[in-house]
């Protein structure tokens, strides 16, 4: 008995450690600055989408989000020029443990120069697609009509 339940707690121990090691690689993989380059929706048509409680999506295609993962912070910068709320947003971000069915979600929530928080105290949840050295994919689903509605967001890495 004393023998099985050593053995759980290292198979606990290590499926544990084996998480913590995956955000962390991911952590470092998210570093630096990357370009949301491309912004898409699970249906056709045209869509009045406001990301964030922030801007029109518009605004954020081709925006530069920047990580800094040793502190969790990072910044975002809004460049469209028809886009009436441009400039600097700072963040707080974290990667959590996976879900049960082993999808990654990238948590973010607005904060100000100071690091405090603002907008309510509102987070986003966005789940982690895809993340390599130069390509990284958000998904969000969120309610259009009473059905789901998902919205992809496709970075490419700059530095």
């Amino acid at each position: 008995m004393k023998k099985l339940m050593l053995l759980l707690v290292v198979v606990l121990l290590a499926s544990c450690n084996t998480t913590q090691q995956t955000v962390i690689a991911a952590k470092k993989t998210l570093k630096g600055k990357w370009s949301l380059d491309k912004i898409s929706y699970d249906r056709d048509g045209v869509f009045a989408v406001n990301l964030y409680n922030d801007a029109p999506s518009e605004c954020f295609a081709g925006s530069f989000w920047r990580f800094v993962p040793n502190n969790n912070t990072g910044s975002y910068e809004l460049y469209e020029s028809s886009c009436v709320s441009k400039g600097l947003r700072n963040f707080r971000f974290t990667i959590p443990k996976p879900e049960a069915n082993g999808e990654y979600s990238f948590l973010f929530k607005p904060i100000n120069e100071k690091k405090k928080s603002t907008n309510n105290n509102a987070g986003y949840r966005m789940l982690l697609q895809h993340l390599d050295e130069s390509t990284m994919t958000w998904t969000m689903t969120v309610s259009l009509e009473g059905k789901p509605f998902v919205i992809t967001m496709n970075f490419n890495k700059v530095q």
